[in-house]
């Protein structure tokens, strides 16, 4: 009977804190939504009003302030496929007009269309994996999906930090290929996606080497597009299959070169690779195709879904920062899905792997640079200073298991920090073992195959300290007076919250750390 009362009281708990969100304003632009008493479902679509509150950059937002970035008509749905499982859910909506027709709006600075996506991190709590994930895809490629950080709210109820962000689709502003048209040239363009199966076999196709690697027709869909259109791109991608497998694979006329934008690939792999999303390579993975009056070679990319990544999945060895996500298929052989074969192929062509390092390397020592990547993290981690405690208070898992973490903070900056952590020993790993050569002057390459120096962070510390350790590594604690301390670890983390403050002395094998715990 105890156990039920003990339960009843913590709900009543969590009821009470969830009701402590008093939301006045934010220095995030405001998102508000009014349904009209209709609820909120995956298809179909309802059609309601939202309204957006945005003063502009550094001025407060006051959630009695008038809807002055946008005052009208949109129609909206649940979105995703497996995060409908969480309570915090993400939209997608069309900007429309009062008929219900679609209506091309500019919103929070984003150019003109009418698909839009609201998307709500619930396992990620930094809040930012997919984000920073787009934003370094674009300054790497033509086009990478936009966003703006806001703070939503469904019929008076506080939902917590979103991002407003694009929606993947051709179009001028977005993936910029060429509309089909009815003239008969239908060389381009396509927008294909392999991923989970989401619709009916009729939709997708499956490739002649792999039963596990699926196509799906994204934009156009599939119901969009005549036989010979579906035909074109299905038989491109083939041929394209064919080459990779084939034994001329290497030659530029007869090999994959003919039929892909290799830089695009080399980007994706990469960012794939970086990141390590445990659905990388296999599913929301998009490709592209133009008309072959604009070059019309299958590009790789943009980005797309990956808030399990980053050391953020606890399972198929995500969370390791060695080895490589392409060989998915070997680590965790029972999944329906599996990534491409042809990336390990590409990397047989000595060519196609120094191209693969001399671009890690250029990206290195700039955007991928660890300072740069962690003074985006710190920018963005002020910037949701505010709103992500609201957001916490409303979605109380800071320090709680959801699926599928293999890190658990306790506090935000426990998770800011561990994104910047397994970032570095993720990046300090590729720039070691990431196949091929590359000449470039004052290339890091030179010492690739010294040991990767050990590094600890934070330190000081207030409980948690992040090494480049490989597992099972030796690792002691010991006090000031030559005392051997016990402590907790989860993988390279080092857990020592139930320290007392002061100096210890850390040893990983040989080395030896002074660490302050405070």
């Amino acid at each position: 009977m105890k156990k039920y009362f003990l339960l009843i009281n913590v709900l009543l708990y969590l009821i009470k804190v969830n009701a402590q969100v008093v939301f006045t304003s934010s220095n995030l632009p405001i998102v508000v939504i009014n349904t009209n008493n209709q609820t909120i479902v995956d298809e179909p679509r309802i059609m309601c009003n939202m309204g957006i509150i945005w003063n502009g950059p550094g001025i407060t937002n006051n959630i009695t302030d008038p809807y002055n970035n946008y005052n009208g008509k949109i129609a909206i749905e649940i979105r995703g496929s497996t995060s409908q499982q969480y309570p915090k859910k993400s939209y997608g909506f069309e900007t429309v007009d009062n008929s219900g027709n679609k209506k091309n709006v500019s919103l929070l600075t984003m150019p003109k269309e009418n698909d839009w996506i609201l998307y709500g991190a619930y396992p990620d709590k930094t809040l930012m994996r997919n984000e920073i994930t787009y934003d370094l895809f674009g300054k790497m490629q033509p086009w990478s999906p936009r966003f703006v950080y806001c703070e939503l709210v469904i019929n008076g109820q506080y939902k917590g930090v979103y991002s407003l962000m694009e929606k993947i689709k051709r179009d001028y502003n977005r993936v910029n290929i060429a509309k089909l048209d009815s003239n008969g040239n239908i060389s381009g363009g396509y927008i294909i996606k392999i991923d989970k199966l989401t619709g009916g076999s009729s939709t997708t196709w499956t490739s002649p080497y792999q039963t596990k690697l699926k196509f799906l027709y994204h934009d156009p869909e599939y119901a969009e597009l005549n036989a010979n259109e579906r035909n074109y791109i299905k038989n491109y991608i083939t041929n394209f299959e064919n080459a990779v497998y084939g034994p001329n694979f290497k030659d530029s006329v007869q090999g994959y070169r003919a039929f892909i934008n290799t830089g695009s690939f080399i980007d994706f792999m990469l960012m794939q690779e970086l990141g390590r999303t445990v659905d990388g390579y296999r599913s929301s993975s998009f490709m592209y195709k133009d008309n072959d009056s604009k070059g019309g070679k299958l590009t790789c990319g943009p980005m797309w879904d990956f808030n399990l990544s980053y050391g953020n999945a606890d399972y198929c060895s995500a969370y390791d920062t060695t080895g490589w996500q392409y060989n998915f298929a070997n680590v965790c052989p029972s999944f329906t899905t599996e990534p491409p074969e042809w990336w390990e192929r590409l990397l047989e062509d000595t060519t196609f792997a120094n191209e693969v390092q001399c671009r890690w390397l250029h990206l290195r020592s700039t955007i991928l640079k660890t300072t740069y990547v962690n003074h985006w993290i710190d920018s963005v981690a002020i910037l949701l200073e505010d709103a992500q405690q609201r957001n916490f208070v409303q979605w109380p898992i800071l320090g709680v298991y959801v699926n599928w973490n293999y890190f658990v903070g306790n506090t935000y900056k426990e998770e800011i920090n561990y994104l910047k952590w397994w970032f570095q020993s993720r990046s300090e790993y590729m720039d070691y073992y990431l196949p091929g050569n590359c000449t470039l002057p004052n290339s890091i390459s030179a010492i690739k195959n010294n040991e990767i120096p050990l590094s600890v962070f934070p330190n000081p510390t207030s409980g948690l300290l992040f090494t480049n350790t490989p597992p099972q590594t030796e690792v002691k604690i010991y006090s000031i007076d030559g005392k051997q301390i016990p402590f907790k670890m989860q993988g390279s983390i080092i857990n020592i919250s139930d320290l007392d403050n002061g100096y210890y002395i850390l040893i990983i094998e040989s080395k030896i750390f002074k660490i302050i715990k405070q």
